[in-house]
């Protein structure tokens, strides 16, 4: 499942795989030079979602005063 999942990013050049010739086939998946450009990205989205918590509860209740 993880290399469907991958294909998209990877055609992206957001991470490389590498394969290795073992039995059983093993592969590994790292993030390339563009992909490490959006780790900061999560903690920026946690930090979002903390300070407009209340107003994403308001929306979710159909608080029409948010």
């Amino acid at each position: 499942m993880p290399t469907r999942t991958l294909r998209g990013p990877e055609a992206d050049g957001i991470v490389r795989q590498e394969s290795f010739p073992v039995l059983p086939p093993h592969v590994e998946y790292s993030p390339t030079p563009l992909g490490d450009a959006l780790a900061p990205l999560p903690a920026e989205l946690c930090r979002w979602a903390g300070t407009h918590l209340d107003e994403v509860r308001a929306a979710r209740a159909g608080d029409a005063a948010r």
